[in-house]
């Protein structure tokens, strides 16, 4: 099956805006992990996703992303859940994601340890002042890291954060960067960065983004929620 031209148009934009950021970051895009998600779309989007070469797909609430990815058994794919996560979801997320960019606590850590097969996760920073928004406070990352090091199936892969919309994007993932880099001192393998959305994944891929999460600059308008 062919996927449509307007979606085809769109990734190869996207594709094409990666690989312009990248020479002006002296970065190849082999360095990059494009993710595109793909929440309140059908499943069929993956499907015209996958013919394009898609790889990996990320999806933000369970609920939506359980029975999609049950529908997609089979497809050469990676799940990558990038939203707010419950621990009381934690087990039941990981039976399909294999990949978790939102670990914000230490209740979802004890919550994620307790899972029958391997997952890598990323530390999600908040990158606000509002203490109500998701990520743990920078101060509290090493605490953070150490926990999930303490574990035998989770996998800390590097941090993640989303820019806030009354900052700077590129100053954003500087401090990312930096707080990334003090995961390193205690965990040297986390050497990843999630960072970077549709309007902003050229700063990220200037900060030293290597996962770039894209919805609607490739997806198109997102359908309403269900």
């Amino acid at each position: 099956m062919t996927a449509p031209p307007e979606l085809a148009d769109r990734y190869a934009a996207v594709t094409a805006g990666i690989a312009d950021a990248c020479a002006r970051a002296g970065r190849s895009p082999d360095e990059l992990t494009l993710v595109v998600v793909t929440k309140f779309h059908p499943a069929q989007l993956v499907r015209d996703l996958v013919d394009l070469g898609v790889r990996h797909v990320g999806e933000n609430r369970h609920q939506d992303a359980a029975p999609k990815a049950a529908e997609l058994e089979g497809l050469p794919l990676t799940w990558h859940f990038v939203g707010q996560l419950q621990s009381n979801k934690a087990k039941a997320v990981a039976r399909y994601a294999d990949v978790i960019h939102s670990v914000d606590r230490a209740s979802l850590i004890t919550s994620l340890a307790g899972v029958e097969r391997a997952l890598d996760v990323f530390l999600e920073i908040n990158l606000t002042d509002d203490p109500g928004r998701g990520g743990v406070a920078p101060d509290r990352v090493e605490e953070l890291a150490e926990a999930v090091l303490a574990t035998e199936r989770l996998r800390l892969r590097g941090v993640m954060g989303v820019a806030p919309l009354d900052e700077d994007a590129r100053g954003a993932f500087a401090r990312l960067r930096a707080i990334g880099d003090r995961v390193r001192t205690i965990a040297p393998e986390a050497t990843d960065l999630s960072a970077g959305m549709s309007g902003d994944y050229a700063e990220a891929i200037a900060e030293g983004a290597t996962h770039l999460r894209i919805g609607t600059a490739i997806t198109g308008k997102r359908p309403a929620p269900q």
